[in-house]
């Protein structure tokens, strides 16, 4: 049994004639017959009373009809699914985020996305640079969101989604606070809090060179894994941090932001691996270029 041999039943029976069902189907009536016939053979059953005029299904023929309707439409539904998924407009994505991107771009690019494609499901983890850049290579997750500089991965493409100055945070009591834009040499003798090296290459070496360019290494007393606790710890008099300017986002109670001198920016891409066949990947990559 084919689905054409459901399909050719089931126009005979809304037109209940073989002329008007043959011509519905661009084909002659007899093979049409003959095709209803062998349908009937291999159920065993007879689906139409011939010798009745107009053409009438059997009580075995209303009972198949039913159900057959329910294949057809369930094979239609399957048939949009499979082509949906091959345009990339449905299935899953996991996306690796960190602390910068959370606080910035994502939520207006996840917005995009979502409103074009409601039924992929997004699913964010969030993931240092050295975790995002693993679980990439391990296939774990599509496409990552971290601080350029990605070192010594070539098998990753990368995409710039924002740029932006670095800014120095430090607590509310901090005689600093009178300057307008903090020279960064008035920070040389600042204890500073940083991400670790390992886990946060991007922000951490362009601290370092930063600070080495303009005369002095910070003396980093205390390392975080997350710009949320480093701002905490901020709060907590412990250090100062330089932090992407689109941490101003996330308020902190005890903390202030200030702009520095001389100015620097740093960046966040987007990283996938190019040979990743996800079309929802794909679309993904093509909305964050669009945008």
């Amino acid at each position: 049994m084919e689905l054409r041999h459901l399909r050719y039943f089931v126009m005979v029976a809304e037109e209940l004639n073989f002329s008007r069902a043959a011509e519905r189907l661009h084909m002659a009536q007899p093979p049409l017959s003959q095709q209803i016939r062998a349908l009937e053979i291999e159920l065993g059953v007879q689906l139409f009373e011939r010798d009745k005029r107009p053409l009438q299904l059997t009580h075995a023929g209303q009972a198949f009809l039913k159900q057959v309707q329910l294949v057809l439409t369930q094979v239609e539904q399957a048939t949009q699914i499979a082509q949906q998924a091959n345009r990339g407009e449905t299935g899953h994505l996991a996306i690796g985020v960190n602390s910068t991107v959370t606080q910035s771009v994502l939520p207006n690019i996840l917005n995009i996305f979502q409103t074009r494609f409601p039924q992929v499901e997004l699913i964010l983890c969030e993931l240092d640079s050295q975790a995002q850049i693993q679980q990439l290579k391990d296939c774990t997750i599509d496409c990552g969101f971290l601080n350029s500089p990605i070192q010594n991965n070539p098998d990753l493409n990368s995409l710039s989604i924002l740029k932006e100055p670095l800014i120095v945070a430090i607590h509310q009591e901090h005689p600093l606070l009178s300057h307008q834009r903090i020279p960064l040499k008035a920070l040389s003798q600042e204890p500073f809090i940083l991400p670790p090296s390992y886990i946060g290459q991007g922000l951490y070496h362009q601290v370092l060179n930063l600070c080495q360019e303009n005369g002095f290494m910070p003396t980093v007393v205390q390392q975080a894994r997350w710009l949320q606790t480093v701002l905490s710890l901020v709060a907590g008099r412990i250090g100062v941090a330089l932090v992407p300017a689109s941490m101003q986002n996330l308020q902190r109670a005890g903390v202030i932001y200030k702009d520095i001198q001389p100015t620097f920016e740093i960046e966040t891409v987007a990283v996938w691996r190019p040979r990743n066949p996800s079309p929802v990947l794909h679309k993904f990559i093509e909305a964050i270029r669009n945008d």
